[in-house]
C-alpha cells in the first residue's frame, strides 16, 4: 500500500529561510500536525494483521498534537525553550511505540538545539543527527525496516547534501525526499511488512508530518482542524438500565466544535466570557475555549438543547456529544468494576498498574489486586501521562506495570523513566494473558522486589494468549490465506487460522493453543457482540476434542476481539 509522496515544492517562498526560530517552529509544528491529521486513518489502515485494530496514525497524531498545544500555551521565538516545550509535550502525550519514538526524536532534537535562540543548517543538521540517535535509544532492540530506519536513512541523506547555499527549506525538502525513497524501501528491510504487503506505518506517520513541514515552510497556510481524542467506538449503551421509569439525575455531558461564522457574529470582538456565562447558568462542569474560530464547548446540563440553540446563533457544528449521564451511572452502579478503588492511606510495600478495557476483563483485573487500572489497549493506547497519573493513585514502594500489549510497553517504560515517588517497574507483558498470570505471582509479603519480579517473569512463561478478530482485507500470512470477513486466529505474531465461521475458526485456535500437552486449563474472554450460541456451540466442541480441559468462560466486554483466549 503507498502513501501520498507529493513533490514538496519550493519555489513558493521568495527567501527561504536560512535560520530556524521559535515563532517558525511553531508554524511547522502545527503544519505536520495538520498534515498527519488529514492522513491518520491512511496510515492507521497499514496495519500489518487485516484487523480492524490499526492505531499507529491516531497515536502519532496525539503525540505531535500534545506538543502543539503545549507550544501553544507557551509560545516563544527562542529555538531552545520553543523546542524544549515542544518536546515535553510530545513527550507526556506520547502513544504507542511510534509515538513514544517520535517523542524521542524530538527530544534529541531538543537536546542539539539547546541555548541557541535560532539555528542554521549546519546546527539543525547536528540537532537531527542527534535526534536519530536518541530515537534509536528508545528501542531496546531496534529493528530496521521501521520509523527509525526512515528517519535514519532521510537525515544521513539530507545532511550529505548540505552546503553553502543550503536553507532550511531545502534541508526539509531533502529530509522528505529521502523519506519517500526509504519508505518504499521498508519491506525489503522488514520481512513481515512485504508478506502483509504494507510499508511501515510509523515511517509513513513520519513523512506526512514532514511533509506538513514543508508546507508551511514553502509558505503554505496549513489549518490544524480542531484537536479531539480519537477512540475506538464505544460499546452499545445498555438502554435497559434507563427504561420508561427512570428519572433523568444527573443530566447530559454535552460536548461540542462550533466554527464560527462571521455572517452569524463579530469575530473580531467575540465574547468568549458570555459563553461561559451562559453555560454556568445552565450547569457545571464547564469548559469553554476559543481557539482561532473554532470553539470548544463541554457542559454538563439538563438541557443540552438550549447549549446547541445558543451556539447555533455564532456559527455551525462540526461536531456534537451528547450523553446521558444518568444512564452512566446506572451502569456504573450494576457494574461496579467501573469504579477505581481508592488508594490505601498507608504506603505498602507493593502496587500494581495494569492496562485493559473491557468491564469484564477491568473486573477480573481488580478481583486479582490491581491497584489502578489504565484503560486502553488496541485503537486507544494510553499516553504517558495516563502512566503518570497512574502511578501517583498507587501509594506504594514499588509499583508494577503490565501493560498487557507490545504497542504500550515503550510509553509505560518512558513514564517509568520520569517517576520519581516510586520504584516503577515496567513488565514486559505484550498481551492479556501474561498480565493475567503475572500479576497473581505478586506476593505482598516477599522481602525483595527483584525476588517479585523474577517470580511474575517466570509465571508468565506459563501461559499463550489468543485471540480472535475479523480480516478486513485479503491477505496470506504465515501461509494462512486470509479473506476478507473471515474471523482470524491469531498466537502472538503468528496467524493460525482464518474461517467465515467464528466457532471454526475460535476451536482451531484453541487446538493449536493446547498443542502443549502441559497446559491444562482455558480462559475465555467473550468480547462485545458475542452470541451466547456460539458460546455453547464452542463448548460443546470442546466436549469432545479436549474433555479434561478445565475450561471458564468471562464476559470481557473488550471490543475489536470477539474473544481473547488464554492457556494455562
Amino acid at each position: 500500500m503507498a502513501v501520498n509522496t507529493e513533490e514538496v515544492q519550493t519555489k513558493t517562498a521568495a527567501k527561504p529561510p536560512k535560520v530556524l526560530d521559535g515563532t517558525l517552529l511553531a508554524k511547522m509544528a502545527r503544519g505536520g500536525a495538520a498534515a498527519l491529521n488529514d492522513k491518520a486513518d491512511e496510515v492507521n489502515q497499514l496495519n500489518v494483521f487485516p484487523v480492524p485494530d490499526g492505531d499507529t496514525g491516531i497515536n502519532m497524531f496525539m503525540t505531535i498534537a500534545s506538543g502543539v498545544a503545549a507550544l501553544d500555551n507557551a509560545a516563544s521565538d527562542n529555538l531552545s525553550e520553543a523546542m524544549a516545550t515542544f518536546a515535553h509535550g510530545m513527550l507526556l502525550g506520547a502513544r504507542g511505540n511510534s509515538g513514544v519514538i517520535l517523542s524521542q526524536f524530538f527530544s534529541g532534537m531538543a537536546k542539539g538545539l539547546e541555548n541557541r535562540d535560532k539555528a542554521d543548517c549546519k546546527t539543525l543538521a547536528c540537532a537531527l543527527e542527534i535526534a536519530v540517535k536518541q530515537a534509536y535509544r528508545a528501542v531496546l532492540t531496534p529493528t530496521e525496516g521501521t520509523i527509525l530506519t526512515v528517519a535514519r536513512e532521510a537525515v544521513e541523506y539530507a545532511v550529505s547534501r548540505l552546503n553553502d547555499e543550503s536553507t532550511i527549506t531545502s534541508l526539509f525538502a531533502d529530509l522528505t525526499t529521502e523519506m519517500c525513497a526509504s519508505l518504499q524501501r521498508t519491506p525489503d528491510c522488514l520481512a513481515v511488512l512485504k508478506e502483509a504487503g504494507v510499508i511501515d506505518s510509523g515511517g509513513a506517520g513520519l513523512l506526512y508530518i514532514m511533509q506538513g513541514f514543508n508546507r508551511v515552510l514553502n509558505g503554505e497556510e496549513v489549518a490544524l482542524k480542531p484537536i479531539g481524542e480519537s477512540s475506538p467506538a464505544k460499546a452499545v449503551p445498555n438502554t435497559a438500565v434507563f427504561d420508561s421509569e427512570s428519572e433523568m439525575t444527573y443530566g447530559y455531558c454535552t460536548e461540542l466544535l462550533v466554527q464560527l461564522q462571521s455572517k452569524k457574529t463579530d469575530l473580531a470582538s467575540f465574547d468568549l466570557k458570555k459563553v461561559t456565562d451562559f453555560l454556568s447558568s445552565l450547569g457545571d462542569s464547564v469548559v469553554s475555549v476559543l481557539d482561532g474560530t473554532i470553539l470548544k464547548i463541554h457542559v454538563h446540563t439538563m438541557t443540552p438543547e438550549r447549549v446547541l440553540a445558543f451556539c447555533h446563533d455564532f456559527g455551525e457544528f462540526i461536531t456534537l456529544k451528547i450523553e446521558n449521564m444518568s444512564l452512566q451511572h446506572n451502569e456504573t452502579l450494576i457494574n461496579k468494576a467501573e469504579l477505581q478503588p481508592e488508594p490505601p492511606k498507608e504506603r505498602k510495600r507493593y502496587g500494581s498498574v495494569a492496562v485493559c478495557s473491557g468491564a469484564g476483563i477491568e473486573a477480573t483485573f481488580r478481583e486479582f489486586g490491581v491497584d489502578c487500572i489504565v484503560e486502553g489497549g488496541q485503537t486507544s493506547n494510553p499516553s504517558t501521562s495516563d502512566f503518570l497519573r497512574a502511578f501517583d493513585k498507587v501509594s506504594a514502594e514499588h509499583i508494577f506495570v503490565f501493560p498487557n500489549n507490545g504497542n504500550i510497553y515503550l510509553a509505560a517504560k518512558q513514564a517509568a523513566s520520569i517517576y520519581t515517588k516510586a520504584d516503577i517497574r515496567v513488565i514486559e507483558s505484550k498481551d492479556l494473558g501474561s498480565g493475567y498470570v503475572g500479576i497473581t505471582a505478586i506476593d505482598p509479603d516477599a522481602p525483595d522486589a527483584d525476588a517479585v519480579e523474577k517470580e511474575i517473569v517466570a509465571a508468565m512463561q506459563r501461559v499463550t494468549t489468543g485471540s480472535v478478530s475479523t480480516a478486513i482485507r485479503d491477505a496470506n500470512l504465515s501461509g494462512v490465506q486470509i479473506t476478507r470477513g473471515d474471523y482470524i486466529g491469531f498466537i502472538g505474531k503468528e496467524t493460525v487460522v482464518s474461517d467465515p465461521d467464528i466457532v471454526t475458526a475460535v476451536c482451531a485456535l484453541i487446538d493449536r493453543l493446547f498443542a502443549d500437552k502441559r497446559k491444562s486449563m482455558l480462559t475465555v474472554f467473550c468480547g462485545l457482540g458475542t452470541k451466547e450460541s456460539d458460546n455453547e456451540s464452542i463448548r460443546a466442541a470442546l466436549q469432545k476434542t479436549h474433555p479434561r480441559l478445565e475450561v471458564y468462560f468471562s464476559d470481557g466486554g473488550q471490543d475489536i476481539y470477539p474473544y481473547i483466549l488464554i492457556a494455562e
